[in-house]
């Protein structure tokens, strides 16, 4: 088997090790296991489970058996080389016979729950590549003083070969530099080192589907969504992710744990879209995606819900494919009540909205939402999580069916345990800032997280014909830019107030404080000296508050201010604030609307990814100095079925497990996929 993707030869490693890629130490050691570089592995309880009924355990527990077996996919959809790279890894963590209290092993150890963290070996949020602090000399002494490790060598078993293609990956900085490169001026498809692509270029990718876009305009498919595209011998293939197809090994044993949890679902609703997922994952067709996601949007009334499948397309450069995630949910219904309000006026909303007229909804339809608490996470949502989730992502089914919304209430109860004052006290320019931040900062958070997905995905409508890959690469920054701006013009709105979801507005300005803190200066903290902003999310923050910081300084409606050497930005006035939030949200509907590339382009590009480097020094050493981790991931629960007399007779969950043991168990007990996909 050739070593594909990069040189592998003797003279390359060799090379690599001459040219200065010898890793120094970026983060310090620390003595906590759950401390390693910016990150902080913490843990969520699921309360609730111990009221539900065996069935309903049941269901928790088959659902998220068949979660946890799409985790080899993700690492895999990440690079090519994760799997076998994830093998090696822990077979040398594990069998080393070193000294494990070494610096080097530490350094070595480290990389290795990033690399965990991460679901491979780039960065989830900046897209670049993970560097090592350990030597290439130590690598070889790791591989030397482990003889019992079972390495994943290539079909020809030549360890000098395999040792050159690690030392490439793991210290080459050019080589699988960008999970997702999303720069001007290069091929988006070609320069992104994830496994969705192969021999192919961005306009060959695009091309390939057009003829079947084109004949499909009343309800388009999601073409690619499930799939990784190849060029052999000049000819463009599909490779679909099915059973029987690419990644049969794991969605083969994802289907089987559906079939069981078919057996034991709460209503009829809930047994007909588990039907039609797996019909899904047995054909590979598309078709039955978007019927499973109409039947799941009608099933309301279930207690336990999950989402499982090829979701987001963050990671795609163009935003075709998308990564394996999976959530298991057991409803909050009393957290509920508070939110739900907002789903029952979902209409009012959109009729009030500061878009053009002509892409505004006439009817809302199907829009719910519900706080609910997670029972296990996997994929996409593993270790690293989001806070909220509303699908389905196709257009046509939100505006015809509907959409349902949720926050993950003990997630965002655990990230609020572990955050620190000390953030905010270092960028708050005064004391009415933070005592505002400290009061309502929470609440504001949670509402602000609840109008994005509820009110802000569910709003506005496409001109006919127009799709969201009409975007392209900028599709998912501007979808979130959305979302963030309805959240954003709404929470400052009396409607708030009079419905009860807030005590007063000053709920509002603390959402509007911390969020131009945040979007202009903190995130910065995630990126390192040199970087431009590739994740989607972190570009739309930046875009949204640098394109109103810049349309408000002739009325200076928000004022940069510095202090003992530091910088603040502070904002003179809300209402004024809000009107330019509202001018940005037109601005991007109408483009989303109309598919407009050449405007969505120029708005990214200028706002959203360039980062000023003096501000971002800064930032990381205000941030250095108060040391709290920039990232955070969880560890999942155990569900673990008790047995009597080969019978399930309850069902358990336990949070007994170290995070090192997790991940290695997980790799062992749910590795089904081979190392070349």
């Amino acid at each position: 088997m050739a070593l594909s993707g990069f040189n592998c030869s003797n003279q390359a490693a060799k090379q690599t090790a001459e040219k200065g890629y010898e890793a120094k130490p970026v983060f310090k050691l620390y003595d906590d296991p759950n401390r390693f570089a910016d990150i902080e592995i913490i843990r969520y309880d699921v309360p609730g489970f111990d009221q539900l009924t065996l069935n309903q355990k049941l269901l928790v527990y088959y659902l998220s058996e068949a979660a946890q077996c799409g985790r080899d996919i993700i690492y895999d959809q990440n690079n090519k080389h994760n799997l076998r790279l994830r093998k090696t890894l822990e077979e040398l963590y594990v069998n080393y016979e070193g000294d494990k209290r070494a610096d080097d092993f530490k350094y070595f150890e480290v990389y290795l729950k990033r690399f965990w963290m991460n679901n491979g070996i780039h960065h989830h949020y900046a897209e670049s590549k993970i560097m090592p602090e350990f030597s290439t000399k130590f690598l070889d002494q790791l591989i030397a003083k482990s003889p019992k490790a079972q390495l994943p060598l290539f079909e020809d078993k030549d360890i000098a070969k395999f040792k050159n293609w690690l030392t490439e990956l793991l210290f080459n900085p050019e080589v699988e530099s960008k999970r997702v490169n999303k720069a001007e001026g290069v091929d988006h498809v070609k320069a992104s080192a994830n496994n969705f692509y192969e021999n192919l270029t961005k306009k060959e990718a695009e091309d390939f589907y057009a003829p079947q876009k084109a004949s499909d305009t009343v309800h388009p498919i999601s073409f690619g969504l499930n799939s990784k595209l190849i060029k052999e011998n000049g000819n463009i293939l599909e490779k679909t992710w099915k059973v029987g197809g690419m990644y049969d090994a794991s969605i083969t044993q994802i289907v089987s744990w559906l079939e069981k949890a078919m057996g034991v679902a709460e209503t009829p609703e809930q047994k007909t879209s588990i039907g039609l997922l797996i019909e899904f994952y047995k054909t590979g067709d598309l078709k039955k995606w978007d019927e499973y996601n109409i039947a799941w949007v009608k099933d309301v009334n279930s207690s336990i819900d999950f989402i499982n499948g090829f979701i987001e397309v963050y990671h795609d450069a163009i935003g075709m494919r998308a990564n394996f995630e999976s959530a298991v949910e057991i409803n909050d219904m009393e957290a509920s009540k508070r939110m739900t309000i907002l789903a029952k006026n979902a209409q009012w909303f959109e009729d009030n909205s500061p878009i053009d007229a002509m892409y505004k909804k006439s009817k809302v339809v199907g829009v719910s939402y519900k706080v609910v608490n997670v029972a296990m996470e996997a994929g996409d949502l593993a270790p690293s999580t989001a806070i909220g989730i509303n699908l389905p992502n196709a257009e046509w089914i939100r505006e015809v069916h509907g959409s349902k919304s949720v926050s993950l209430g003990n997630i965002v109860n655990a990230y609020n345990k572990a955050n620190s004052g000390g953030m905010l006290a270092e960028f708050c320019w005064d004391t009415i800032q933070l005592n505002r931040s400290k009061q309502y900062g929470e609440l504001a958070a949670k509402l602000h997280t609840a109008l994005h997905e509820v009110i802000g995905h569910a709003s506005g409508k496409m001109n006919k014909g127009v799709t969201k890959d009409d975007l392209s690469t900028y599709g998912s920054t501007l979808e979130e830019a959305r979302a963030d701006l309805v959240a954003l013009y709404y929470i400052m709105d009396k409607k708030m107030v009079d419905i009860g979801v807030i005590p007063s507005l000053e709920v509002g300005k603390a959402e509007y404080d911390d969020y131009i803190r945040n979007g202009l200066m903190v995130q910065l903290r995630r990126l390192q000296p040199g970087e431009n902003i590739e994740e989607d999310h972190m570009r739309n923050r930046q875009m949204i508050a640098k394109w109103v910081f810049e349309a408000g300084k002739k009325e200076n409606v928000i004022e940069k201010k510095t202090r003992d050497g530091k910088t603040f930005f502070v904002i003179n006035d809300y209402e004024k604030l809000r009107v330019l939030f509202g001018q940005l949200l037109n601005k991007i509907q109408t483009i989303k609307s109309t598919g407009n590339l050449k405007e969505g382009q120029n708005l990214v590009e200028t706002y959203g990814v360039k980062v000023d480097k003096n501000l971002h020094t800064e930032v990381l050493k205000r941030t250095k100095a108060l040391d709290i981790a920039a990232y955070r991931g969880f560890i999942q629960p155990q569900i673990v079925p008790v047995m009597q007399n080969g019978q399930i007779v309850d069902v358990k969950i336990t949070f007994t497990e170290s995070y090192v043991d997790q991940m290695l168990r997980l790799s062992k007990q749910y590795g089904f996929l081979p190392f070349e996909n």
